[in-house]
């Protein structure tokens, strides 16, 4: 590198933790976030034009992924956890230079109040992620019908239905509606690890969502939500 990189902004949205938040961007349309710019780059000037645009990449820091160092070969979760790839064939966080790219719908251009920055969905990103850079997706140039790929790396449809156990009628969270479309967005994408997620394994999981922490069992195809905390 022939200099450093800076941080310019900082993700503040609906995913706590990395366990449970969706592994690719557009699975979760009810997901939400602000992308905070920080000084010096939150000069209301640098977003001037963005709101043309209806989606922008980010390329941003795994700074959540742990200690783990870098591997030739990593077992990607969709292939179950039990197959090897090149880790420039995968999206894994253990890269030599551990960098994301996610493209995300732009809800918001913010130039006032006590913070500027992107109102953000659509995305896959921990809370607390630190943002590298912002571009605007062009449409011309970004979107390539005719690219193909591993047929193992299609879009993953909703495998899990979603069901909220009748004791959680009362549940403040479901008096929400984004929060509980959110809830099951994530639910569906079974965020169980790869290899849990042949059947129901009979044990409960906790993910938190937003301000919440979901309890949740998985048993034939269904995703029953247990409690919200």
């Amino acid at each position: 590198m022939t200099g450093p990189m800076h941080t310019v902004a900082v993700v503040h949205g609906c995913y706590p933790e990395r366990f449970g938040t969706p592994r690719q961007p557009g699975l979760a349309p009810a997901a939400t976030a602000e992308v905070r710019l920080q000084s010096p780059y939150d000069d209301p000037e640098a977003l001037r034009g963005l709101e043309r645009y209806s989606h922008v990449w980010l390329l941003y820091a795994f700074h959540a992924k742990g200690r783990r160092q870098w591997t030739p070969t990593v077992r990607p979760p969709r292939l179950g956890g039990n197959r090897r790839l090149g880790v420039f064939a995968t999206r894994s966080p253990f890269r030599p230079n551990p960098l994301g790219l996610s493209v995300v719908t732009l809800d918001a251009v913010v130039t006032s109040g006590h913070w500027r920055g992107l109102r953000i969905s659509n995305h896959d990103l921990v809370d607390g992620t630190p943002v590298l850079d912002i571009k605007p997706y062009l449409p011309y140039s970004d979107c390539l019908p005719g690219a193909t790929g591993d047929p193992e790396f299609q879009r993953p449809a909703a495998v899990l239905e979603v069901v909220f156990d009748e004791t959680l009628t009362a549940a403040p969270a479901l008096e929400d509606p984004q929060w509980r479309a959110l809830a099951v967005e994530t639910l569906a994408l079974d965020p169980r690890p790869a290899y849990r997620r042949h059947g129901g394994d009979g044990d409960s999981y906790g993910v938190r969502i937003g301000a919440w922490n979901v309890r949740f069992r998985v048993e034939d195809g269904v995703a029953r939500v247990l409690a919200i905390e």
